[in-house]
C-alpha cells in the first residue's frame, strides 16, 4: 500500500492539499494511506522549506503549492 503524507502547519493551503489528495486517491481507487503531518520538528527533519509538501512513499514529490486533483492523480500514478 502506498503511503502519502501531507506536511504542513495546518494553514488553509495545507488543508486544501490534504483534501485534494484524499479526493485524488478516492477517484483513482488507489490503495493508499493518507496522513497529515503537522509537526514542525518533522518538517525541519525532512528539509521542507515551504509548505505544504507532499511525500509519497518517503520521497518529496512537491512543495510550496497546491496541485489540482487532476495534477495529483498524475503525481500519484507516477
Amino acid at each position: 500500500m502506498m503511503k502519502i503524507e501531507v506536511l504542513g502547519t495546518g494553514c488553509a493551503k495545507c488543508k486544501r492539499l490534504f483534501a485534494n489528495v484524499q479526493e485524488a486517491v478516492k477517484d483513482l481507487g488507489a490503495e493508499a494511506e493518507v496522513i497529515k503531518v503537522d509537526s514542525i520538528d518533522e518538517l525541519v527533519e525532512r528539509g521542507v522549506m515551504s509548505t505544504p509538501a507532499l511525500f509519497i512513499d518517503g520521497k518529496m514529490r512537491m512543495s510550496g503549492k497546491v496541485p489540482t486533483v487532476d495534477e495529483l492523480k498524475k503525481i500519484i500514478q507516477g
